[in-house]
């Protein structure tokens, strides 16, 4: 199966559905039962195969991301903190533009304008800090454009126009993602030094935030919040066929049939056999708008730890409206 079929726009699932790849590497850890996972495409064979530019690409996982688990996410704000300093290094005066993709009447979309409402701006204030903390604070400015369907603007426009005008030495751009497993829904969070398509797991084509278009490098942020309408009869299916083959006899034309069925060609097949149908239909959790309040809370902590060197996640937590 060819990765562009696959809604996903996580590296690691575009990875994983595909043999041992020249040009990417992939390396996993575990901490405090947090999964990290680490997938560096090297060169343009690796790009070619799974459809990502040359970068690194981090992922997160833990079921606690989506529940109210405060120890848990205080330790994920760590680890996310410490993985963002390694993928830029910023000093100390740096200019950082917090871009909130997405739209904000969308529960599933609105996780990018969440964030910006909880960062800790300190652009603006100039010459007000007082001497003895302005160490300790980057100037840091936030927007959320808003989606073309609602400025007939596209965001990469919006974008380009305050980076030319602010001059930041770094963007972050927050989205929310589509992912390729259920289980990933909401308790996964990518980031990557690449940039980003906004809209390009749910298949809008627009232009994209990344170095090449800005001018500046750019460092994306995203938390899959849906999946399409094929994966979950997939991972129906997958289950059903499961219990189907542990009933069957090893050697056995249908136990042959079962073993043989290929999860991405199944899914492939269930694709073809849904669309136009389905073509469009995304589902997330009903839960969705706590769940979203949380992950932004963790991002916002994330940020305000990682481009203040003087702010501790305790402060951070004052920050947050």
């Amino acid at each position: 199966m060819k990765n562009k079929n696959i809604r996903t726009d996580l590296a690691l699932e575009l990875r994983e559905s595909l043999p041992c790849t020249d040009g990417v590497e992939m390396t996993v850890e575990e901490a405090q039962n947090i999964l990290v996972t680490h997938v560096a495409v090297t060169d343009e064979t690796g790009a070619a195969a799974i459809g990502k530019p040359i970068g690194s690409y981090i992922t997160l996982e833990s079921p606690s991301m989506k529940e109210n688990a405060p120890t848990t996410h205080e330790e994920i704000a760590k680890i996310l903190a410490e993985k963002l300093g390694q993928l830029h290094k910023l000093p100390n005066d740096a200019v950082v533009l917090v871009i909130g993709l997405g739209n904000r009447h969308v529960t599933p979309d609105a996780l990018g304008p969440q964030v910006c409402e909880k960062l800790l701006v300190t652009r603006h204030l100039n010459e007000d800090v007082p001497i003895d903390i302005s160490g300790n604070l980057r100037p840091v400015c936030a927007i959320a454009p808003g989606v073309m369907g609602i400025t007939g603007i596209e965001t990469a426009e919006i974008v380009k126009g305050i980076t030319d005008r602010v001059k930041p030495d770094l963007i972050i751009a927050i989205d929310a993602l589509a992912a390729r497993r259920t289980s990933r829904i909401n308790a996964t969070i990518q980031i990557s030094n690449t940039g980003i398509n906004p809209g390009a797991g749910m298949g809008n084509k627009r232009a994209p935030i990344n170095e090449s278009h800005m001018g500046v490098p750019v460092i994306a942020i995203g938390v899959p919040t849906v999946v399409d309408a094929a994966t979950l009869v997939n991972d129906t299916m997958e289950k059903l066929l499961g219990a189907m083959a542990e009933a069957a006899t090893e050697g056995e034309p249908f136990f042959n049939m079962l073993a043989s069925m290929q999860g991405e060609d199944r899914y492939s097949m269930i694709t073809e056999i849904l669309d136009p149908y389905t073509e469009n239909m995304f589902v997330t959790p009903k839960e969705v708008d706590a769940v979203i309040t949380r992950l932004a809370n963790i991002i916002a902590d994330t940020l305000n730890i990682a481009l203040h060197p003087g702010i501790t996640r305790d402060d951070a937590i004052h920050f947050r409206v």
